[in-house]
């Protein structure tokens, strides 16, 4: 297989550490890169150069395992799932916990490459601040194996903790990697798609409490800063959901003019809240979906299925999170709870990997919680001329009354800026920077609302560096 360059260039880094008596190194390569083609080419050296008996990869899901399986499988050309006569085999994590002792006998006996995926989800500098995986690496592997890689896009932990076997600088405590590309970089070689964002927010939000008085928010960030009105209940309101797969399947349906087998992940927060997005996607979007969550029977052979289906969408909840291949996602949704920078991140990379289609173009919509923000930001101000589209304005009425139902209304708004089109739905011009779009309101079902969404730009002065982030 032809690596890309910075493939090449990993590996032979990688390589020049191993020989130099250096047994731990880490690579940090932006979602969607081709981490575990790169650590596969460098397991293919190490062997043959006579310098290692068998590899073992740990990841942090069934679906990331079976695909390093696959990736170091056809690399090596050899079986590489543990029976007599592999060169090695891939587990998650989560199964380390159930090994005993014999197996750890492997890496004392042999000359083992152990290759971490997502290390980052490994903690611990000692058995006193690690984690369960973090323990099991410190015990069983640290010492024993004869090199180990490790991979991550994300390289670091919400959590703050330190991630295990890796080096940080004193004082400043900020990870040290041994090969770093970035998402600029990769945007730039033509390896990751650059992203648009788009952060929906509302101009004004009625919340009313229960004596029935009523208090008027211009922004998601100044209700969420002076209420007690939670992020979920904006993500789990029904026409707050309408108004946002509205967008995202519109996008989706211009995208797939070009690319036939484009698809879209929708990233909920629970079980149920999937469910009904599933079934508003069915009934009221007519778009063809299904979904993946831990409660399925066999959420790997989903996820496989979707892969290699024609269903525009899959609406997950933590299954398609990171590590996972579907390059014909070019749409996603942010839906979740989870509002760390880690998470955001990694939902980001589900769609930024390349294929061969036409276009490729890569949408994230989420709502403009103050953190998303923040997140959103910054990556805007990594690579300046993405797009990141503040849309705006609806009417928001929400009550106080938690759990009730939530009601909000849509309000038109007549464009006032010259930059802005009433191009109507599925007639959406890709190069202009700004565009309309038509939503039936609940109170309004007969009459098709305008709403304006207007590109205003990174707001890059906003951004405040809180670590040196390689991307």
């Amino acid at each position: 297989m032809q690596l890309r360059q910075w493939q090449s260039e990993c590996v032979k880094r990688a390589l020049r550490h191993f020989y130099g008596a250096h047994r731990y190194f880490l690579c940090l390569a932006t979602p969607g890169a081709g981490k575990s083609i790169m650590a596969a080419e460098v397991a293919a050296r190490l062997f043959e150069d006579g310098l290692i008996d068998f590899v073992l990869c740990f990841s942090p899901s069934v679906n990331i395992s079976q695909g390093m399986k696959q990736t170091f499988s056809n690399r090596l050309e050899c079986r590489f799932d543990g029976v007599i006569g592999s060169v090695g085999c891939s587990y998650t994590y989560q199964g380390m916990l159930a090994f005993k002792e014999d197996f750890w006998q492997l890496l004392r006996r042999n000359r083992v490459l152990v290759v971490f995926d997502e290390i980052h989800h490994c903690a611990g500098r000692s058995l006193e601040d690690a984690n369960v995986w973090g323990e099991e690496i410190l015990l069983n592997i640290q010492a024993q194996a004869q090199y180990t890689l490790a991979l991550t896009g994300t390289p670091w932990r919400s959590d703050q903790a330190p991630i295990v076997l890796s080096r940080y600088t004193d004082p400043d405590n900020l990870i040290q990697c041994d090969y770093v590309y970035g998402l600029k970089e990769a945007v730039a070689d033509g390896v990751c798609r650059s992203p648009h964002i788009v952060l929906i927010d509302n101009d004004k939000i009625l919340v009313t409490d229960e004596e029935n008085e009523t208090k008027t928010y211009g922004s998601l960030d100044e209700l969420l800063k002076s209420s007690s009105i939670p992020y979920q209940s904006i993500i789990e309101n029904h026409e707050a959901i309408q108004h946002i797969l509205a967008l995202a399947t519109n996008k989706l349906r211009a995208i797939k003019q070009s690319n036939p087998n484009a698809a879209g992940l929708i990233v909920a927060s629970s079980v149920s809240h999937a469910a009904d997005i599933l079934n508003t996607l069915k009934t009221e979007f007519n778009e063809t979906a299904q979904i993946v969550t831990y409660k399925e029977d066999d959420p790997s052979a989903k996820i496989n299925e979707f892969k290699n289906s024609t269903t525009n969408w899959i609406v997950s909840v933590g299954m398609i999170s990171e590590g996972t291949d579907i390059p014909r996602l070019q749409v996603c949704c942010h839906l979740s709870r989870v509002k760390t920078e880690l998470y955001f991140r990694q939902v980001l990379g589900r769609i930024l990997r390349t294929n061969a289609s036409l276009n490729q173009q890569a949408w994230l919509y989420t709502f403009a919680e103050p953190k998303l923000v923040e997140f959103a930001s910054r990556i805007a101000e990594e690579i300046p001329d993405i797009p990141v589209i503040f849309s705006e304005p609806i009417e928001i009425k929400l009550k106080q009354e938690l759990p009730e139902p939530l009601d909000m209304t849509v309000k038109a708004m007549s464009p006032s800026n010259s930059n802005i089109l009433n191009t109507g739905r599925l007639s959406i011009d890709t190069q202009t920077q700004s565009y309309s779009i038509e939503l039936l309101s609940r109170d309004i079902l007969d009459t098709p609302t305008s709403l304006s969404f207007e590109l205003l730009g990174g707001f890059r002065e906003k951004v405040v560096s809180t670590f040196n982030s390689p991307f």
